[in-house]
C-alpha cells in the first residue's frame, strides 16, 4: 500500500509523556538533563528526586517550577518554587522563579523584587543569579530586560559558558540565528562539555543548515559518549529530514538510556514502520501501549503494522482500540483506508467499502481509492457499481495517464457485466459493445501488444455465441499474428484459445483442412489437450470417410 505520511506526522506525535524506568536514574540526573535542554526527559527524574532525595531539593524544585512554567501550568510552577524556597530560603533561585510568575501581571513589582534580590550580599557577585533573572524575563518574552541582566552578568564573569548560552538564547528570540549560534560556539569554547550549547546550536541550525547541526551533535557524542540524549537529538533531526533508517538506528541507541517516553517510542516505532520493519515497529509499539494504552498514535501504529503484516484479526482489534478507545484521536484519510483494508483482508467487503468512502470524504484528492472501491465491488460481482467507481477514478486522471493500462479494467468490467447471468439479455449487448469500443482503444494504443485484440475477440465471441457470424475471427487472427512470432511458452494459453476458436469456426464452415491446421497447432504446444485431440480425430475420420 502506497503511503504519503508527512502531512500527518504530527498526529502520530500527539501523545502524553511517560517515563520508562528500565534503568535506575542517578540522583541529580534530572537537573543535568533539564539544563541540557530536555525538560520532558528531566521531568520524571526530577519528580522522583523530589519525592525520594532529601538533599538538593531547592534546586530540584527550581527546575521543576521552570518546567511547569514552560507548560503554562502556573499553579504547579508556584507550588514547586514555594517548596524550593521552604527547603532553602537562602537560595534565591526559587524567589526568582516566583517573581517570574509576576512579570506579565505586574512588571513593575517584579522588577523591584529582582533589584532587591541582586542587592543581597550573597548575590551581588553571583553570576548565576543574574543569568536566572535574565532567563526569567526571556521566558516571558521581555527581551530588552533579559539583555540588561545578561550585560550585568557579563560584568561579573566574562569567560563563562552559561553566559553565552543565554546570549545565544536572546539572539535566537530576536530570530538572529547566525548570531545566536556564534554565541553558542563561544559557550562551547569556554566549556567544551557544555551540553546545552551543543544542543541549542543544533536545534537552531536544524532547519537552516542541517549538516552543521548534525556535525555539532556528533562532536558532542565524542566529548560525552555516555550522553545518549545526543543520540535522541540526532534521531529527531534525521526523523525531521525523513532519513528514517538513520533515525531508527539512533532511537534504538537512545532507548538504552532508560529515560525514553511515549513520544520517543512513537517516533522510533514510526521510523521502523516507514522502513518497512513492521514486526519490530509493532514490538516497540506494544511496549509503548503497556505504558499508555489509550495513546492514539500508538494504537494507530498497531493497526497499520498489523494490516501490513496481514495479522487481520489483530488489525481489526487494533482498529477498534484506535477509533473507539483512544484518547482524543484525530482521524486522517489513511486511518480509514487502513481500517478498510483490514476489513477487506477479513473478507468483510460490505464493511470495508464504507471505510474507503470515508477516506475519500476526508481527502478527495486520494482518487486512487476509487480503484480500490471498484475492485471490491467487482469481487462482489456488482459490476454496475464497480464501473461507477472506476469511472470516477478514470475521470480523476490527467489525459496522458488514461492509457491502455488505465482503460483495460473498465473494459473488463463491461465485459463481465455483458456476460453476467443476472443481467437481462436485452441490455447485455449494450455492455458488450461498450467493452468492445474500449478494447478497440487499447488495441490502437498498443499496436504491437496483443491484449486489445485478444479481448475484442472474446467480446465479439460473446456477441456471437453460436459463431454464426464469425465476429471474433479477425481479432483472434490478429492476436495470433502478434503473439505467434514471439515463440514464448508464456503465451501458449492465449494461442490455444485463438486456435480453438479458429478451428471451431472453420469446422462450422465445413473447411476441415483449415480447421485441422488449428487443432494441430494446439497439439504442438499442448499434446494432451483433450478438445484438440477429439476434434482432430473426428476430422480425420470424416476425411477418411469421404475417400
Amino acid at each position: 500500500m502506497k503511503r504519503n505520511f508527512l502531512f500527518f506526522i504530527s498526529l502520530f506525535l500527539m501523545s502524553s509523556f511517560c517515563n520508562l524506568t528500565t534503568v535506575e536514574a542517578k540522583v541529580g540526573q534530572g537537573i543535568s538533563y533539564y539544563k541540557a535542554g530536555f525538560p520532558q526527559v528531566a521531568k520524571p527524574l526530577l519528580l522522583n528526586d523530589y519525592l525520594n532525595e532529601p538533599s538538593g531539593k531547592d534546586e530540584t524544585c527550581f527546575n521543576l517550577g521552570n518546567i511547569y512554567f514552560e507548560e503554562n501550568k502556573l499553579d504547579s510552577a508556584a507550588y514547586y518554587f514555594n517548596k524550593g524556597l521552604a527547603a532553602n530560603p537562602l537560595n534565591s533561585l526559587n524567589s526568582i522563579g516566583l517573581n517570574m510568575l509576576k512579570i506579565k501581571s505586574d512588571p513593575v513589582a517584579a522588577e523591584l523584587e529582582f533589584q532587591k534580590i541582586v542587592k543581597q550580599k550573597e548575590n551581588k557577585k553571583n553570576v548565576d543569579v543574574y543569568i536566572a533573572i535574565a532567563n526569567a524575563y526571556l521566558s516571558n518574552g521581555v527581551i530588552d530586560k533579559a539583555s540588561i541582566y545578561q550585560e550585568k552578568a557579563k560584568e561579573i564573569k566574562t569567560k563563562y559558558a552559561p553566559l553565552y548560552v543565554l546570549l545565544g538564547d536572546i539572539e535566537l528570540a530576536k530570530k538572529n540565528i547566525g548570531t545566536a549560534c556564534s554565541n553558542y560556539e563561544l559557550g562551547i569554547y569556554y566549556d567544551d562539555k557544555c551540553k546545552e550549547a551543543y544542543i541549542k546550536y543544533a536545534r537552531a541550525y536544524k532547519n537552516v543548515n542541517t549538516p552543521l547541526a548534525i556535525e555539532k551533535l556528533n562532536v558532542l557524542k565524542t566529548k560525552e559518549p555516555s550522553f545518549l540524549l545526543a543520540d535522541k537529538e540526532l534521531a529527531d533531526i534525521y526523523y525531521s529530514i525523513n532519513n528514517f533508517d538513520k533515525a531508527a538506528q539512533l532511537y534504538e541507541v537512545y532507548l538504552k538510556s532508560g529515560n525514553s517516553n511515549v513520544m520517543d517510542l512513537t517516533k522510533y516505532a514510526f521510523t521502523l514502520f516507514l522502513n518497512g520493519q513492521f514486526e519490530k515497529s509493532l514490538e516497540v509499539t506494544n511496549i509503548g501501549l503497556t505504558k499508555a494504552p489509550a495513546n492514539p498514535a500508538l494504537n494507530r501504529l498497531s493497526m497499520y503494522n498489523n494490516v501490513d503484516l496481514k495479522h487481520t484479526e489483530a488489525a481489526i482489534k487494533a482498529a477498534d482500540l484506535f477509533f473507539n478507545k483512544s484518547e482524543k484521536p484525530e482521524f486522517t484519510y489513511l486511518d480509514y483506508r487502513y481500517y478498510g483494508q483490514a476489513l477487506r483482508d477479513n473478507k468483510q467487503i460490505d464493511l470495508a467499502i464504507p471505510q474507503f468512502e470515508k477516506a475519500l470524504q476526508i481527502d478527495s484528492t486520494k482518487t486512487e481509492l476509487w480503484k480500490d472501491i471498484s475492485d471490491m465491488y467487482s469481487d462482489k460481482s456488482d459490476f454496475i457499481k464497480s464501473i461507477s467507481a472506476y469511472t470516477n477514478y478514470l475521470n480523476s486522471l490527467p489525459a496522458e495517464k488514461k492509457d491502455a493500462d488505465a482503460m483495460m479494467p473498465l473494459a473488463k468490467y463491461y465485459y463481465s457485466l455483458g456476460n453476467d447471468a443476472k443481467v437481462e439479455a436485452t441490455v447485455k449487448k449494450d455492455y458488450l459493445l461498450k467493452a468492445d469500443s474500449i478494447f478497440a482503444i487499447v488495441a490502437t494504443d498498443e499496436p504491437t501488444g496483443y491484449r486489445g485484440n485478444f479481448w475484442r475477440a472474446r467480446t465479439n465471441s460473446a456477441l456471437d455465441p453460436e459463431t454464426t457470424q464469425g465476429l471474433a475471427k479477425p481479432f483472434y487472427e490478429k492476436t495470433v499474428a502478434l503473439v505467434e512470432p514471439k515463440a514464448d511458452p508464456r503465451f501458449n494459453s492465449v494461442l490455444s484459445e485463438c486456435y480453438s476458436y479458429l478451428g471451431f469456426y472453420y469446422l462450422l464452415q465445413k473447411d476441415n483442412a483449415q480447421s485441422m491446421i488449428y487443432w494441430n497447432k494446439i497439439l504442438a504446444i499442448d499434446p494432451t489437450n483433450a478438445t484438440a485431440k477429439k476434434a482432430s480425430e473426428g476430422i480425420t475420420k470424416a476425411m477418411k470417410g469421404k475417400k
